[in-house]
């Protein structure tokens, strides 16, 4: 992990609207006054379960993978998230430890703000309070909806939607390098690893997908889709 300053002042982010565009120049430069700019890369940890939850992040460029461990030791990702995505903000008011852990798939900056910096202009901003709320309510009703979906499917419907997923939101490309392992896969979806391969198998024999190493290539790109929403 490393510190940056890439934005000089948090009214210059293009993610300012996402959550901070009812702030005024005073707060604006608050914020800016309490947040840290880190770059953290492939593979790094950017908090272990049970970590003090102090701030929050959102993601500026990179992908991140939220998981918990049992008790066997066994990883279970619970979501992936892509840039522009706000992580652990549903949780500032409920928990004071982090309830998962959070780690990259790639190279990640992420921008880390105060949490008693956010509840202090909650308490003196009502149209910013308000923001919150609504962001909070989007993040919950888009968690609660990717469960229900992924719910219907079967094991190539489920396959299917993640690999949509990178292709249409992260990566907007029917090529592209895929970021997890087929194991991580399986972890996402709640299936063995064995049937995931053996999905993705099926998907290059019936000319749906190309694989060259971690590359894939989307060759038939109405049928993943059919699949991902009737499989």
């Amino acid at each position: 992990m490393k510190i940056t300053h890439t934005i000089k002042a948090c009214e210059n982010c293009i993610f300012r609207n996402l959550l901070f565009g009812s702030l005024n120049q005073q707060e604006y430069r608050l914020v800016n006054s309490v947040r840290a700019e880190k770059v953290f890369f492939k593979g790094e940890i950017i908090k272990h379960e049970g970590d003090e939850l102090t701030s929050f992040l959102y993601l500026r460029t990179g992908l991140v993978k939220l998981y918990k461990t049992d008790h066997a030791q066994k990883d279970h990702i619970l979501s992936i998230h892509k840039p522009g995505d706000f992580i652990s903000l549903l949780h500032i008011f409920s928990n004071e430890f982090y309830p998962y852990s959070i780690a990259t798939l790639e190279k990640t900056e992420v921008c880390e703000v105060s949490i008693d910096s956010i509840k202090n202009l909650i308490k003196t901003n009502g149209n910013f309070a308000i923001d919150v709320v609504k962001r909070m309510g989007m993040i919950s009703d888009e968690v609660i909806s990717s469960r229900f979906d992924k719910a219907q499917l079967q094991i190539r419907g489920k396959v299917a939607s993640i690999i949509l997923y990178f292709a249409d939101q992260v990566y907007q490309s029917h090529h592209f390098k895929l970021p997890v392992t087929r194991r991580e896969i399986a972890e996402l979806i709640a299936m063995s690893t064995e049937n995931v391969i053996r999905t993705m198998s099926e998907f290059k024999n019936d000319n749906i997908l190309q694989f060259n190493g971690k590359e894939i290539i989307i060759s038939d790109y109405e049928r993943l889709l059919n699949i991902s929403k009737m499989g």
